[in-house]
């Protein structure tokens, strides 16, 4: 039997995910974060893309965070994301018309606020489209 951890998936409107795994994988500001039973503890940020755990019976579940918090005990790990949802119900059409919109938005731009916030939807909108194109690989 090998070993497991708790993970809970929350987004400001309901838990996502709340099980056991024997794996995780998250998107850290820095880079992505293995996550493995008796990790040490560990708090930080989170970018947008790509949450997978990996099931005691070998499945995968993928989600998507559009960033947050990534806290890490020992046998607890808590995401926690303003939106988090799960990957297979990405809209790609969607995802592709606000990196549409993005773009647009950046290159007309008006103050730095606009910039900003044009910005933060294109690098959210990119990470859906790449989260959707690991999916098909796996498949």
């Amino acid at each position: 039997m090998s070993m497991t951890m708790h993970v809970d998936i929350v987004s400001a409107e309901t838990e996502i995910y709340s099980g056991t795994v024997i794996e995780c994988y998250a998107p850290a500001e820095m880079g992505e974060v293995g996550i493995h039973p008796r990790h040490a503890p560990l708090i930080t940020k989170l970018k947008p893309g790509e949450v997978r755990i990996v099931l005691q019976d070998g499945d995968e579940k993928s989600f998507f965070v559009n960033g947050g918090i990534l806290e890490i005990q020992p046998h607890v790990v808590t995401i926690l994301s303003d939106t988090a949802i799960r990957a297979a119900d990405i809209d790609e059409a969607a995802a592709m018309e606000a990196k549409s919109r993005a773009e647009a938005a950046m290159a007309d731009k008006k103050s730095d606020l606009d910039y900003a916030r044009a910005k933060a939807e294109l690098i959210e909108a990119v990470a859906k489209i790449e989260t959707i194109k690991k999916l098909r690989k796996r498949k």
